[in-house]
């Protein structure tokens, strides 16, 4: 490295000797500070973490053996879902902010093979995984809780301004219209906290083995996954912990309530009995002329083949009901043996299948479609 020599007028003076010396060397300093600003500027814009998009099953499982045991954010996503949209710009948000975690996204319905190997029913789903095995998952899209399982599931804690995060909110009527449609989609509706298979709370798994014991049918919802339902349910009660059960829309209590209701000898005549999920579901299929059953419903439909059927039923303009297969895991396995079809959404008229979205768009195309539904 060579160094310019700044030239000096009067030697002869060691005070102004010094005075220059002093000057050349702040100037000097000011130099390298500026240029440490930028290169360290463009060290942190090359140095970004980019949120990962994967096409191939090979291709995961290979950035799964690169990152071995650090933490891999893997977000389940779809293109149609504004809520997806939502939270890749929170994915993005922190693939800034951690730069020892490896966040991918994956097209739900373009890798159905991986989608079926983590259990992925709806979108958007968070699974958090180290050695390349599961270690926890976010269905929904719920910031906070994934900026938090985030930071529990890291060596490194990294603050993360949710302010910077635009995601919208529901308003209060919103979440209503929510609450009364899982209301309505059972008899007896449980909202707890986790799933009947493993309940994240003493009470929810003690009411869990009430209503198994009693033989009890009913659907649930886990409040864990959804804070505005968790929040919202709360307020529309007038209830404020869980879990708390439902009987045709209306609310019976919690545990405590529960429990007092089985001592006095009210309880099972109040609740429906499971029945034989043959049973159920050629009741399902007598309770309307054409009957969906798909992932979500018309409103908000849970994946793209479903969206689809939807939209070219409504292009019919013939009324037909909707069945919300993630909300009922019975007839959710149940039907795909009744139909031998394995697969979502199916669609029946008069009790009989007429297919899948496949044969759905043919006939449609065909201009055979709205014959079908009517009957003709």
């Amino acid at each position: 490295m060579t160094t310019k020599s700044i030239p000096i007028r009067n030697r002869s003076n060691p005070s102004a000797l010094r005075i220059r010396n002093a000057d050349a060397f702040h100037h000097f300093q000011f130099h390298i500070l500026q240029k440490s600003k930028r290169i360290a500027g463009r060290a942190r814009k090359f140095f970004v973490m980019p949120v990962v998009s994967v096409s191939t099953p090979e291709e995961f499982n290979d950035i799964l053996q690169e990152v071995g045991s650090a933490l891999t954010v893997v977000h389940f996503w779809a293109t149609w879902a504004a809520q997806c949209l939502q939270m890749n710009v929170v994915l993005d948000e922190l693939a800034n902010k951690y730069l020892n975690i490896k966040f991918v996204k994956i097209e739900a319905e373009s890798m159905p093979e991986i989608s079926l190997q983590y259990n992925i029913a709806a979108v958007p789903t968070f699974i958090l995984m180290k050695a390349a095995k599961e270690i926890d998952r976010i269905n929904g899209a719920n910031t906070s809780l994934l900026v938090t399982k985030v930071g529990q599931h890291t060596n490194t804690t990294v603050p993360v301004s949710l302010d910077s995060i635009q995601t919208p909110q529901e308003t209060k009527e919103e979440v209503n219209s929510r609450i009364k449609k899982l209301l309505n989609s059972h008899k007896c509706m449980l909202f707890m906290k986790g799933v009947p298979d493993e309940p994240k709370c003493g009470f929810s798994r003690q009411l869990i083995n009430i209503l198994n014991d009693h033989n009890v049918d009913y659907g649930y919802f886990n409040i864990l996954s959804d804070n505005e339902i968790r929040q919202g349910l709360k307020k529309y009660s007038d209830w404020p912990t869980y879990p708390q059960l439902y009987v045709d829309g209306e609310m019976l209590g919690g545990l405590d309530i529960v429990k007092d209701m089985i001592e006095s000898g009210d309880f099972a005549s109040m609740v429906p009995k499971k029945q034989n999920v043959n049973e159920r579901i050629e009741k399902l299929l007598k309770s309307s002329k054409v009957l969906l059953f798909m992932k979500g419903s018309p409103d908000t439909p849970k994946c793209g083949f479903s969206k689809r059927t939807c939209e070219i039923l409504n292009e019919t303009g013939v009324a037909y009901a909707t069945f919300d297969i993630l909300a009922d895991q019975e007839v959710r396995a149940g039907l795909k043996k009744y139909s031998d079809w394995p697969t979502y959404p199916q669609l029946y008229v008069d009790g009989q299948f007429i297919g899948g979205l496949d044969i759905i768009e043919e006939m449609y195309e065909s201009n055979e479609l709205i014959t079908c539904l009517k009957g003709e």
